[in-house]
């Protein structure tokens, strides 16, 4: 039985991560590659480090107290954690584990020096580095010694670092298991780190090598500034030899230890330039190999380079796949979109599928190819225009990229909208085409809900795809883009022109309040209603603030006033629970499926409002545009030629108020449809479960439309492939995805270029006008919803699911948005002062912070 306690280097790869943990399979891959050297050694297996736990039972109990801590309690972590690492390394080690370790020390020399680390399962992977996570011992001598260390790496498992990090990453700690590889020690004159893609800008072209004398531990420790090099095919693009003072080398008894470099030294490169180009030579290979960017830990020995370590680089955000070699960039659909989180295979593919430009994954975020339009001078302008108009930042970063000479010229693409402007006149003074395109779409979606019952099994996914023709039909509606345009480009006129006749900023913003038809700020309105019913029943109040599950509303009728107040909230989510945070992606939980979403800011309207308050809020929004408008028109009749410009401002006015809520509408009328589309999947799924062909109904969500349909046709599902999905998935949530993405991997963020912001103001593009502070309430999660009066929502976006909370806050702050998006419409809607995009705000800003927002300027201030 002792032959499965240790393997070989040569006798593993990266197929056998679950026998010698993710570590050694790649140095095991890494042997096999012509050309590649690696230091030789063994690998201690994963069943070793079982059979120990097995013949510790204690351990077993302490495991589960574990997995009950709570992340955060760093202190409890810390002492449970140093327990089960003593009872590890206390434990005896079986006669046969050990007589195993000692035969292959014989084989490559008892009195030889080595390196014992830590292999862990969960360790060295393409979706989850575990970098540093575990331990490594240099220049261990002698067979005592060596399975000392060997049990020490074992331990190391449950280092208080280690265990916070799967709590965090939601990893069960008996999920990972523990194997050890022992490799002869090299000396070298000079080792580091080499990255096949730039880790600071992404670019998979280019590589970065880090350099230092003696052994890399001095580097990766931090002790010493280390040489660093940029290369680009073949050549070094950029070089920074650092003075290093300090060196580790190895001892001859054993251990390590710090010594001076001659001064004459220490301003010295490491390696000379044909040398880095060398190594970044092998790296390449290397990745070839793998199929990844790789994170390469080397040693220079004699001349030569040794490999000591190459796992994958887990922090770069994937590039779409096109294959075809050439140079492309991309545009996140996530910022227009209002949801830059991850999405699931289902939900990038069903939006896919419904949205009328071609998109491309990655990460598990959504991208359209821009490149057509900016490679074609007649194009570009009017496309980076139309950019810059919702995003400073992503105009400025494609500007970026143009500058750079990344994308050739190329043919004029075809058009995919109507050209600006173009509208015609009728709609211009027309609000029934409003209320018809409405109801057009409320026929549709009746249509859609009466039919698609009568449909299962295969016939579903064809009648699904049939709806889809009709879901992109209602979107391509030519008066639907006009209406939408109309607004738009009456809110940028009234803009533009009163700054240069009057000196106004963002006129806009008050004459567009309370503007009729839009459905979003409706739904904000109509939560300040259901408050209402409520806020006269203690008991149904008292109850709210209780509730911990989706049964409540059944619970909610027994109590007094409680049928009301379940009457209300029921008739609100027939209207508007087809809505969630991060509606786009289809696989979200919508509050019809979980209205405890709600509560919380139910209980604030409660708390926060007086009764009425909905029809109060809409009519001073209304009398306020009013009053602006007259008084605009008044100012605009004393200028020269006013009369004209009253006018033509006046016919501005009523364009926009007529149609700028419509802008709401559309994406309504999709997470409508969303809906039903996913209640009947949600059938087929529940079937497939009874069948036994999936083990739980959300298994549906990690595939995507297409592979569903097949699982429904043949009754097989790949169970290997659900779970790889959802370990990629946990992965891509801790990425964040690039405005801007170009096909060499590079994230370009853009910058504002603006004048006149007070120093340490943080800067974002202004959406709607006025300045406001108070306390700012950074708030990640719908649910966790805690809002007082004069409080500023600071978030990372806003999708039409959060309005409910705009109606309780005096401002707003975003990391995502445009002046177009979802938040910024609603904002201007309820005239809070917002300023949106602005880098980093959940991070810089701190919840309970006093924050002064100067939505008409673009930026916000954090007061003392």
């Amino acid at each position: 039985m002792s032959e499965w306690y240790v393997l070989g280097l040569r006798e593993v790869d990266e197929t056998r991560v679950a026998v010698v943990g993710g570590k050694g399979a790649h140095l095991g891959a890494l042997a096999r590659i012509d050309g590649v050297r690696v230091p030789a050694g063994f690998c201690v297996t994963t069943d070793a480090f079982r059979r120990v736990l097995a013949e510790a039972p204690s351990i077993d109990d302490r495991l589960d107290q574990l997995s009950r801590l709570n992340p955060d309690d760093r202190e409890a972590i810390r002492r449970l954690s140093a327990d089960i690492r003593r009872t590890i390394e206390g434990a005896p080690l079986p006669h046969d584990v050990a007589a195993a370790i000692t035969r292959a020390l014989a084989e490559l020399g008892e009195e030889a020096a080595y390196a014992v680390r830590s292999s862990a399962t969960a360790e060295d992977l393409p979706t989850a580095s575990f970098a540093g996570q575990q331990d490594t011992y240099l220049n261990v001598v002698g067979a005592t010694a060596i399975l000392r260390h060997v049990s020490r790496c074992w331990a190391s498992l449950f280092t208080e670092r280690a265990v916070t990090y799967r709590q965090r990453n939601g990893i069960d700690h008996r999920a990972v298991q523990m194997a050890v590889v022992v490799q002869e020690m090299v000396f070298p004159q000079a080792a580091g780190v080499l990255f096949t893609a730039d880790p600071v800008t992404s670019n998979r072209k280019v590589a970065s090598v880090e350099a230092s004398f003696g052994l890399g531990e001095a580097l990766v420790s931090g002790l010493v500034n280390a040489d660093a090099y940029r290369v680009r095919d073949g050549e070094i693009v950029d070089r920074a030899i650092a003075t290093k003072r300090l060196a580790v080398h190895a001892l001859p008894a054993g251990g390590t230890q710090e010594q001076a470099i001659d001064p004459e030294r220490q301003d010295q490169p490491a390696l000379t330039d044909a040398q880095v180009v060398r190594l970044v030579r092998l790296g390449r290979r290397i990745e070839a190999h793998f199929g990844h960017p790789q994170d390469i830990e080397w040693c220079l020995v004699d001349d030569g380079f040794q490999v000591v370590q190459s796992r994958p680089i887990t922090t770069l955000f994937p590039v779409p796949e096109t294959g075809d070699g050439e140079n492309h960039v991309y545009l996140s659909v996530g910022h227009q979109q209002m949801m830059t989180d991850a999405m699931k295979p289902l939900g990038l593919s069903m939006w896919q599928l419904t949205a009328l430009a071609p998109m491309q994954a990655a990460g598990g975020r959504l991208f359209v190819d821009a490149t057509r339009h900016l490679a074609s001078p007649a194009s570009r302008a009017g496309f980076l225009e139309m950019a810059g108009r919702g995003d400073p930042l992503t105009r400025d970063a494609l500007e970026t990229v143009i500058e750079r000479g990344f994308i050739p010229s190329g043919p004029e693409p075809a058009p995919t909208r109507p050209p600006a402007g173009g509208a015609p006149a009728p709609i211009e003074t027309d609000p029934a085409i409003v209320t018809d395109l409405i109801e057009s779409s409320q026929a549709s979606v009746a249509a859609l809900q009466r039919d698609i019952g009568t449909t299962s099994g295969p016939a579903l996914f064809d009648f699904l795809l049939a709806a889809f023709d009709e879901h992109k039909r209602l979107l391509r509606d030519p008066r639907s883009m006009q209406v939408i345009m109309a607004g738009m480009e009456a809110t940028w006129w009234l803009n533009d022109q009163l700054q240069a006749w009057l000196g106004e900023k963002n006129a806009a913003d008050t004459l567009t309040l309370s503007a009729p038809h839009n459905i979003t700020s409706e739904m904000g309105l109509a939560l300040l209603d259901v408050a209402d019913v409520i806020r006269p029943h203690p008991e149904v109040v008292a109850f709210l603030q209780e509730v911990e599950d989706e049964s409540f509303l059944d619970e909610l009728a027994k109590l007094p006033g409680g049928p009301e107040a379940r009457d209300a909230i029921g008739a609100y989510l027939d209207r508007y629970g087809m809505r969630c945070v991060g509606e786009i992606d289809i696989t979200r939980p919508r509050w019809s499926e979980r209205p405890s979403t709600l509560v919380p800011v139910i209980l604030d309207n409660v708390r926060n409002f007086e009764p009425g308050a909905s029809k109060r809020r809409f009519e001073q929004g209304r009398q306020e545009a009013a009053k602006k408008e007259k008084d605009v028109l008044e100012r605009l009749r004393a200028l020269p030629d006013g009369q004209r410009k009253a006018d033509e401002t006046k016919r501005m006015i009523d364009r926009v108020r007529t149609f700028i809520g419509y802008r709401e509408y559309p994406k309504y009328a999709i997470v409508s449809r969303y809906f039903v589309y996913k209640r009947a999947l949600l059938s087929e799924a529940e079937r497939l479960v009874r069948a036994g062909v999936l083990r739980t109904t959300e298994d549906v969500f990690y595939l995507t439309f297409a592979e569903l349909h097949d699982v429904v046709r043949t009754h097989q599902a790949d169970h290997q492939l659900i779970q790889r999905r959802k370990d990629a998935f946990r992965w891509y949530q801790t990425l964040t995805p690039p405005r801007v993405l170009t096909s060499e991997g590079e994230g370009i963020a853009g910058a504002y270029r603006r004048d006149g912001v007070p120093a340490g103001a943080l800067v974002g593009l202004p959406v709607s006008g006025g300045i406001v502070q108070g306390r700012a309430r950074v708030i990640l999660d719908l649910a966790e919803a805690d809002l007082a009066p004069g409080d500023i929502l600071v978030t990372p976006y806003t999708d039409p699911s959060w309005s409910p909370l705009f109606v309780a806050v005096e401002g707003l702050v975003t990391e995502v948005g445009g002046l177009m998006t979802h938040g910024a419409v609603i904002a201007r809607e309820y005239g809070l002062p917002a300023v949106v995009g602005v880098e980093g705000a959940t991070k810089l800003i701190q919840d309970g912070q006093r924050i002064r927002v100067h939505g008409t300027d673009g930026y916000v201030e954090i007061l003392r």
